[in-house]
This record gives structure tokens, C-alpha cells and sequence, in this order.
């Protein structure tokens, strides 16, 4: 190969030549070029870490913040629970109260009704005898017995007191 023949004089300029150059890209590499990058490099790293931290903190103040809301959540739990409770107890004694209030105004009804029963019954049998005592009357009038109206009055009220047991 022609390139690679060493006796060849042109050779060994090419070869100084070439050691220049690369010497002297070696030195400007070294000296301008790779501190550059390693200082893009630190600087990223360092960034990286300071956002790793950070992540780190707000992590760290995320779970410290989910456990607040836990204990708040179990807090306002069981103030919601006794809440409900000291309701339930409260509509209980209420309910039981208005019952009470609803049987007794109910006894006081029925009673009163009973009374109205007892009373109309009682105004019911008074005028049956009367008409019972009219009819025996007119019965034994047709039949042209004479009876004084005080007899016929006490046969129908002895029938009725009968009847009654």
C-alpha cells in the first residue's frame, strides 16, 4: 500500500504532521473542550440530586400529609359516629315521647267514646221501653184488658232487666 511505505520521505512529514495535529486537538480538547462538558456533566448531576431530594422531601411531606388526613379522617369518623348516635337517642326518647303523648290522647278518645256508646245506649234502651211500654199498651188495649200503666211499665222494665243477663 502506498500510504503505509515508511521509506518513502513524504512519509515522515505526514507523520509530524500528523502528530501536530492530534497533539494539538489533544490540547484544545484538554484544555477548553472536555472541562466544558464535565462542568455541563457536575452540573446536571448536581441538579439531578437536588431534584432528587426535593422529590424526596415532598415525598416524605406527602405521606406526612396522607397521615394527617388519615387521623382526620378517623377523627371526624368517630365525631360523625357519636354524632349519629347522640341523634338516634335524642329521635328515640322523642319518638317515645310522642307515643306516650299519642297512647294517652288516644285512652282519653277512647274512653270518651266508650262514655258516648254508654250513653247512647242507655238513651237507646230508655226509648225502647217507652215504645215497648206504648206497644204493650196498645196490645193489651185490642185485647180490651185494662192494665194500669204503671204495672205494664214494670212488667216491661222486669223483661228488659231479664234480657240484660
Amino acid at each position: 500500500m502506498p500510504q503505509l511505505d515508511f521509506a518513502n520521505p513524504l512519509m515522515m512529514s505526514k507523520l509530524v504532521w500528523l502528530l501536530i495535529i492530534f497533539g494539538f486537538l489533544f490540547f484544545v480538547l484538554k484544555n477548553y473542550a472536555l472541562p466544558q462538558v464535565a462542568s455541563v456533566l457536575d452540573e446536571r448531576a448536581a441538579r439531578i440530586a437536588a431534584d432528587l431530594n426535593a422529590a424526596r422531601d415532598a415525598q416524605a411531606a406527602g405521606e406526612a400529609a396522607l397521615a394527617e388526613i388519615r387521623a382526620a379522617t378517623v377523627a371526624a369518623r368517630a365525631e360523625a359516629q357519636a354524632a349519629i348516635t347522640a341523634a338516634m337517642v335524642e329521635a328515640q326518647t322523642k319518638a317515645a315521647q310522642q307515643a306516650a303523648e299519642i297512647n294517652a290522647r288516644l285512652a282519653a278518645q277512647v274512653a270518651q267514646a266508650e262514655q258516648q256508646v254508654r250513653a247512647a245506649r242507655d238513651q237507646a234502651m230508655g226509648a225502647l221501653r217507652e215504645v215497648a211500654g206504648e206497644t204493650a199498651t196498645a196490645m193489651l188495649s185490642r185485647l180490651s184488658i185494662s192494665a194500669p200503666a204503671n204495672d205494664v211499665a214494670a212488667a216491661v222494665d222486669r223483661a228488659a232487666s231479664e234480657g240484660a243477663r
